[in-house]
């Protein structure tokens, strides 16, 4: 049996998942998602007993593709890099950017370390920690032995143990976050330092399209030498939202009518660790 349409719309929204954590992009988690089905409708391969790990193997090695090849590689990408903020706003709507939104693995902390991986490591962790994919079915779609994958994983794991902490309380982060506007406003120095961490880290991306800080931005007080600064310049017509992006509150900045930037945070033990400005346009919604 070959896959058909209501293949599509069931397998869809698991394999936009997988190919927006590998990837950190929006754009290229859909394009990989069309090439795997039209793989798949050409396939020979006339009994497909079990679909979804057929899909997924499509997928997954698509994206490796991708994550190998030279015009993924960082290294030519101006600044920092930040994963293209997922704005979910529609949560009742059944759109593949909008399901499996309660799995690990979608905060832009955890995204971000993410690109400390190597490929392989990568997909093994997001297949075992996010998806629960057994190891034999890993093998499968990776091509290497289950206890190499067991290997990888486990190397994976340590490498990105620092997020381990996050909070993912979207209520909690929220309220913080509340609070953090609020002090900011008034420039309320000690509510400040009661919510944001001294070793505080900025990481803003503006790909080289905008004007960003190439560098981390680090301390406390530089880096909210760097946000007042951009609020000084900003136009009349600036105002933010608290939105849903990547399942935690984010701040939303708008500026002539439509989204300059979206500021990310990275919550540990009820303090701001990282911040992550998005400024790039080609990673913004157009709204």
């Amino acid at each position: 049996m070959k896959v058909t349409k209501e293949d599509y719309h069931l397998f869809k929204p698991l394999l936009f998942s997988i190919g927006y954590r590998m990837l950190g992009s929006v754009v290229d988690a859909e394009d990989i998602v069309q090439e795997t089905f039209l793989r798949a409708y050409q396939s020979s391969e006339e009994n497909i007993k079990f679909k979804k790990a057929y899909l997924c193997k499509i997928m997954t090695n698509l994206c490796l593709d991708v994550l190998k090849s030279t015009r993924y590689r960082r290294e030519q990408y101006v600044g920092q890099w930040n994963p293209e903020p997922l704005l979910l706003e529609k949560l009742q709507t059944f759109d593949p950017s909008e399901t499996l939104i309660e799995k690990e693995g979608l905060s832009i902390a955890y995204l971000r370390m993410m690109e400390h991986l190597g490929a392989d490591e990568r997909a093994i962790l997001l297949l075992r920690e996010v998806f629960d994919f057994p190891y034999s079915e890993i093998a499968n779609i990776i091509g290497k032995k289950e206890e190499n994958c067991r290997k990888i994983f486990s190397r994976a794991k340590q490498k990105i143990s620092r997020v381990e902490g996050e909070s993912l309380n979207y209520e909690k982060n929220t309220l913080i976050i509340n609070r953090f506007i609020e002090a900011f406003q008034k420039q309320n120095m000690d509510a400040l330092l009661e919510l944001i961490s001294e070793n505080v880290t900025l990481f803003s991306d503006g790909g080289g399209k905008v004007t960003a800080a190439i560098r981390p931005i680090v301390s406390f007080s530089n880096v909210l030498s760097l946000l007042y600064g951009v609020i000084k310049k900003a136009p009349e017509d600036f105002y933010f939202e608290i939105k849903n992006v990547n399942c935690q509150p984010a701040v939303v900045i708008y500026m002539n009518g439509k989204i300059q930037s979206i500021l990310s945070f990275y919550i540990n033990n009820e303090k701001i660790v990282e911040m992550y400005i998005t400024m790039n346009p080609d990673k913004l919604p157009i709204h």
